[in-house]
């Protein structure tokens, strides 16, 4: 974390899965083994119907998100990720149970690789690779956020997941599939094709006092439909 007069920069280091599934529901894993609230992990998911939910693992991380990114629900979930190789299992509490397959790189993630960590993880670097990542993904690396905020994308990595499989609330939903339409959380997105991304995203937030929640901070009782 940084800070100058005007603001303070948060730092968010790991990596970003993006799937879609057969449901219609889509959603994405923030896994962060170093970043300013230290290690954590966090799951961003969108229904069918629109509903957008916030699983994060404490208050202070969920309201932080919750501040950057817009959601319906917010819920306080121990969010729990364990890595074998090219393979994932993601847990948050009884809700959800995510397993999902890293691929090979294609050649998005050949291109990524040759540019080095320490310049591709600077916030100005994005000057570069916002029109590429446009061009050829059809998502944005730079922009600004909610309150106030910037945030910028350091793409390091990206490999194409080739198998998952999603169960919210004791429900499976469905094969693996394109992440489409995109989610709405934020100025960012994640690529169509499914995807595990090397990322350094970067924050900036106003020094001035802020709420970092959202209003939709509260939990209303658990849904078991329309996934």
């Amino acid at each position: 974390m940084r800070r100058s007069p005007r603001t303070t920069r948060w730092r968010f280091d790991g990596w970003i899965a993006g799937i879609g599934t057969a449901s219609g529901a889509r959603l994405i894993l923030g896994h962060w083994p170093r970043s300013s609230f230290g290690p954590f992990s966090d799951v961003m998911l969108e229904r069918t119907d629109g509903h957008r939910l916030l699983l994060a693992p404490t208050r202070q991380t969920a309201d932080f998100i919750a501040g950057t990114y817009a959601f319906d629900e917010v819920r306080i979930e121990p969010v729990r990720v364990h890595v074998t190789g090219a393979d994932w299992t993601v847990t948050a509490g009884p809700l959800l149970d995510l397993r999902f397959t890293g691929g090979r790189r294609g050649p998005v993630g050949l291109l990524l690789r040759t540019v080095p960590d320490v310049l591709a993880a600077r916030p100005f670097w994005t000057v570069v690779t916002d029109p590429l990542a446009r061009l050829l993904l059809g998502v944005r690396t730079r922009g600004t956020a909610g309150a106030g905020r910037r945030e910028w994308y350091g793409t390091r990595d990206l490999h194409l997941i080739t198998a998952a499989t999603v169960i919210l609330q004791g429900r499976h939903l469905g094969a693996l599939t394109a992440v489409e339409p995109p989610v709405r959380f934020g100025f960012g997105s994640t690529p169509r094709p499914p995807c595990l991304v090397r990322v350094t995203t970067t924050v900036s937030t106003p020094r001035t006092p802020e709420p970092l929640a959202s209003p939709a901070t509260r939990q209303p009782p658990a849904q078991e439909g329309g996934f």
